[in-house]
C-alpha cells in the first residue's frame, strides 16, 4: 500500500471533500497522461479500497474523482463489484452513499 497517498486520501476524507487523480497521481511520481500510470494509480488505490474494505470501513478511495466529470473511474465499481459489495444497479446511488460513508467515518477517526 502506498503511505503517502493512503494518508492523503484520509486528510480528503476527513475534510469533506473530493480530489482528482492529478492531484494524487504525483504522490506515486506517476503522470496521468500516460496509460501505464493511470492503471498504477488504479492499482494503488484498489489496494488502499480493499485493505480498507477488510478492516471495516468504507472504500476510501471513493473520494479520488476524474477531474472533468467530478466522479470515480469505472475501476472504481469494478472493484465494488468484485468486493461483493455493489450489484451495479446504480453506480451513481452507490458512489454517493459510499462518499458520504468515507466522510462520516474519518470525520469520527481520531
Amino acid at each position: 500500500m502506498h503511505k503517502g497517498i493512503y494518508e492523503r486520501l484520509i486528510e480528503v476524507a476527513r475534510e469533506g471533500e473530493t480530489i482528482n487523480y492529478a492531484h494524487i497521481a504525483p504522490l506515486a511520481n506517476l503522470n496521468m497522461d500516460g496509460q501505464a500510470d493511470r492503471n498504477a494509480i488504479g492499482a494503488i488505490l484498489g489496494a488502499i479500497s480493499k485493505r480498507e474494505h477488510e478492516h471495516g470501513r468504507p472504500l476510501l478511495s471513493a473520494v479520488v474523482v476524474l477531474a472533468g466529470s467530478r466522479y470515480p473511474g469505472k475501476g472504481f465499481f469494478t472493484l465494488a463489484r468484485d468486493l461483493g459489495i455493489y450489484d451495479g444497479a446504480d453506480d451513481l446511488a452507490f458512489w454517493v452513499r459510499e462518499v458520504r460513508r468515507v466522510h462520516e467515518h474519518w470525520a469520527k477517526a481520531e
